[in-house]
């Protein structure tokens, strides 16, 4: 196995490290002002604009055709980027590779028809809109997605769609223009062929934002809003794919952008980390520098060998989703989903607890980041879900081979 990245990679990762440094980072008091003040869009139009040509653009996707914009890179070659990107939380947007946009472009990949391209596909790939999904509901255990209620039934040549959807995110941005909807359009039929996906202009009567939910205080400008459809009507041409593939497009969706989390997320954790060993070379405490005490060494060094055991077991699952498909590698994806988003707040709150109560407010990024990896423990699932897929595994794994380690345990003697 490999360990060095390519040189490809390497370039891609100096040039991203630079653009950031010149055009990101001296932002980030102006955008945290601006954010706090409603929305911070319009700092981010111009940046995108020298992302796009500098050739930083739509690095997610492997899928890009030759009239399409952007960088064609694998899942692996984009892991290490997206880590660049995870560093400043909001960075993601100015290459076009920011969630849920991402997982959205690649659904209408796979199953948008010509048309749905056209008005849909290419200005989101273009960042001339935004998009959101509309999938977990506040009266179902979304979990499993196959208990989702949300209706959506055919009328005619229209789908009427009503139900209630939260944690959309995004739709507040005001570049937001549609959302993709899944719902059950045959209740009758099998537990994972019920569902669809339909695209919902936001501005369609009876698409109604309820409110913006706070996420453990914090809230977004963007919106991570509780939505009510109340007789949607939209027609039928915006059926994405067919009937009854809901369920199996919600999944092709999840893979690669769980790889894409996990990687801004161990971006955040080496930058917590950096911070970390910062503040413990910095401040004294009883006349020692903090650096010093044993405990605090302790906590530098378990997220030192963390952080490197979560890049390599991210680097293989993407790896194996390039090598052998979504499908293969869907054990390696839940793995890296449990194990990064724990692993996001064990190391900021380590981070934290060196900064004393300055890492609880907002003069550091670490109460952000930590509340940030609190929710990873949920979006794209929770860890109970991986736990469950993980387990179901290695329990199948042992049924295959059952009795095979029979000779290592102890015989009764005579």
């Amino acid at each position: 196995m490999e360990f060095e990245f390519s040189e490809k990679v390497q370039r891609l990762q100096s040039q991203l490290r630079e653009f950031i440094g010149a055009h990101v980072l001296p932002q980030c008091a102006e955008w945290e002002y601006r954010h706090k003040q409603g929305g911070a869009s319009a700092l981010i139009e111009p940046i995108k604009q020298k992302a796009k040509q500098e050739g930083l653009w739509n690095l997610f996707l492997p899928a890009l055709k030759e009239d399409e914009p952007g960088t064609r890179l694998s899942n692996a070659e984009y892991a290490p980027l997206a880590e660049i990107m995870g560093r400043v939380h909001w960075s993601s947007e100015i290459f076009n590779c920011n969630p849920p946009d991402t997982g959205n472009m690649e659904l209408l990949h796979i199953f948008a028809n010509e048309e749905q391209r056209r008005q849909w596909l290419a200005p989101l790939l273009h960042g001339e809109i935004r998009s959101c999904f509309s999938m977990t509901e506040p009266d179902a255990a979304s979990s499993d997605a196959t208990n989702i209620r949300t209706v959506i039934r055919r009328d005619g040549d229209h789908y009427v769609i009503n139900g209630r959807k939260w944690f959309t995110t995004g739709v507040l941005h005001p570049n937001c223009r549609f959302a993709i909807v899944m719902g059950v359009t045959d209740e009758e039929g099998p537990s994972h062929n019920r569902h669809s996906m339909v695209i919902v202009p936001i501005d369609t009567p009876g698409f109604e934002i309820v409110r913006n939910v706070p996420i453990m205080g914090h809230i977004s400008a963007e919106g991570h809003c509780e939505i009510r459809y109340n007789n949607v009507r939209v027609p039928i041409t915006n059926l994405l794919g067919k009937e009854g593939e809901g369920f199996l497009m919600a999944q092709a969706r999840l893979g690669p952008g769980r790889i894409h989390h996990c990687m801004r997320i161990i971006g955040q954790c080496e930058l917590a980390l950096e911070l970390m060993c910062e503040r413990a070379l910095e401040r004294k405490a009883f006349g020692r520098h903090l650096s010093d005490y044993s405990n605090i060494k302790d906590w530098i060094a378990y997220s030192r060998v963390e952080i490197d055991q979560a890049r390599l077991l991210v680097l293989r699952a993407a790896w194996r989703m390039d090598k052998y498909g979504n499908q293969a590698a869907r054990v390696d994806v839940a793995a890296i989903k449990l194990v990064a988003a724990q692993l996001q707040t064990r190391v900021v709150d380590r981070a934290i607890q060196v900064f004393g109560a300055m890492g609880l407010t907002p003069d550091t990024p670490l109460a952000f980041l930590w509340t940030k990896g609190r929710a990873m423990r949920f979006v794209d699932g929770p860890d109970e879900v991986h736990l469950r897929s993980i387990a179901r595994s290695e329990l199948q794994r042992a049924k295959q081979s059952l009795g095979a380690n029979a000779m290592y345990l102890q015989q009764p003697r005579g």
